[in-house]
């Protein structure tokens, strides 16, 4: 993929949407995913049930690329469920393109996630020995797994069970022939929340595309709360005790869309604040503030107002310029960035600019847009990254799982100012992070995940087999 090549920017797993007792549930959902496509562009794909079977269509690429008139229209059903992914855990192929697929003793079953499960390695290397054959390298599959070999006939009971014994981070849908299941994992660390179109119930990763397809809000899913809608209508039930929440920062930082609402917070207005508060704690003279296109647009604004400095469009994303490019030499890499990205240079030649930023990962990316900045006349180029530094891998489904790939992991500011080659260079603190988003963590369930700022991860990250004697195998095949 191109943006691969020319952004070194975390990659969020995926998004799902579900919807039920809707009688255009496969256009919806087509919308609905269409909306939800920033959270991952390598594969998409719908399951739909008539209560009686299923249909579904899967593909890599877009989801304008992955479905047309024809495949929507063969999909059949009231209720359904879809996904877009970026990969993490498994290979990005078509066999791993969600939503996932299964029959087994109590009929059909399809299952959609957003997150990533810290122990599925090993409980899928147990499950094996016992006689599993798995179709996937996703950690997807280990759920349906789990499920099939459940003691309970009852679905609630089975997915229950099951989720007792998977951790990480997850936000969860899954489908039977007549019941549509949501879950999200005991610290939230996925946003997943409720809405309703009509008579119909609309399951989303994020807010935005309830907008889209009409649907109006009702509430966020809880933490540890298992939802299940089927002919007797909605109830919820809690397969985990009561935790304390700890929804991913980079949610509000970076992944979601300015328009979604994640626990009644607006997403835009969150990231204006960031941008104000990194003003109050890194002031310079400037005279002109412009933000990395799209996600540090916010925070760009955020710091304009607070520091009084004009904010300009100083970078231009280019939209068009496709999935993938074929670059045959190292020359053409480092122009690449350009095809992307570019400087306006009546808007910041012989100005000093502040850039503003969301995170810096592995730093070639603000390198070579500091470098644009100053080959179009900037004559000072002062970046502020509107998150503290990354230092410390994610294992809950952003492609940073090792301490090498972060360039804050083993270089001081100084050093990393340096690399990219700024005049100055500031983060702005954990703290002044939480306060500006406005999820304190002694609220309850208003938590943070901190683990990638500060390595306190919210759950246990296993390098050993994990047990899952304590279930009840059940006696069906699956």
């Amino acid at each position: 993929m191109f943006d691969g090549l020319i952004l070194d920017k975390m990659n969020e797993e995926c998004g799902v949407f579900g919807v039920y007792n809707h009688n255009e549930s496969p256009q919806l959902i087509y919308y609905g995913l269409h909306a939800l496509q920033h959270r991952g562009q390598e594969s998409a794909g719908i399951c739909t049930s008539n209560h009686h079977s299923f249909t579904h269509h899967r593909g890599m690429g877009l989801v304008t690329e992955v479905f047309s008139n024809k495949e929507i229209n063969d999909l059949r059903g009231n209720m359904g469920i879809g996904q877009v992914r970026y990969s993490t855990t498994g290979e990005s192929s078509l066999q791993n393109a969600q939503p996932l697929i299964f029959k087994y003793r109590g009929g059909e079953i399809s299952i959609a996630t957003n997150g990533n499960l810290v122990n599925a390695a090993q409980i899928r290397n147990q499950l094996e020995k016992q006689g599993s054959i798995f179709q996937t390298t996703s950690d997807t599959e280990v759920i349906a797994h789990l499920i099939a070999r459940s003691m309970y006939d009852n679905i609630e009971d089975a997915v229950r069970e099951a989720l007792g014994v998977i951790k990480g981070a997850y936000a969860l849908l899954i489908m039977t022939n007549d019941t549509l299941i949501a879950a999200l994992d005991p610290n939230g660390l996925r946003p997943l929340a409720l809405g309703i179109l009509d008579n119909a119930y609309v399951i989303s990763s994020e807010t935005c595309a309830f907008d889209t397809v009409g649907a109006a809000y009702i509430r966020d899913i809880e933490p540890g709360e298992l939802l299940v809608l089927d002919q007797e209508g909605i109830k919820t039930q809690r397969f985990s005790v009561q935790t304390r929440r700890a929804i991913c920062s980079f949610e509000y930082i970076y992944f979601a869309r300015p328009d979604s609402d994640i626990d009644g917070i607006n997403v835009h207005l969150s990231r204006k604040r960031l941008g104000k508060k990194l003003a109050e704690e890194h002031p310079v003279e400037a005279d002109v503030v412009t933000g990395v296109p799209d996600s540090s647009i916010s925070a760009a604004i955020g710091y304009a107002e607070a520091s009084g400095i004009p904010y300009e469009l100083g970078l231009i994303k280019n939209r068009y310029i496709g999935r993938t490019f074929i670059q045959p030499s190292q020359e053409l890499r480092e122009k690449g960035v350009k095809m992307k990205l570019s400087a306006v240079r009546k808007v910041v030649e012989g100005k000093r600019v502040v850039m503003i930023d969301d995170s810096i990962v592995r730093g070639t990316t603000s390198r070579r847009i500091v470098k644009m900045l100053r080959e179009a006349g900037a004559t000072e180029v002062h970046v502020r990254i509107s998150s503290p530094p990354v230092k410390n891998p994610c294992y809950y489904g952003i492609d940073t799982s090792t301490r090498e790939e972060l360039i804050a992991a083993d270089k001081s500011i100084e050093e990393m100012r340096e690399y990219i080659q700024a005049d100055s260079l500031s983060f702005l603190s954990t703290e002044g992070m939480i306060e500006a988003i406005g999820r304190k963590s002694n609220e309850v369930n208003r938590g943070h995940c901190l683990a990638c700022f500060n390595s306190e991860y919210p759950t246990e990250v296993f390098s050993e087999p994990v047990k899952i004697e304590k279930m009840a195998w059940g006696q069906g095949n699956e």
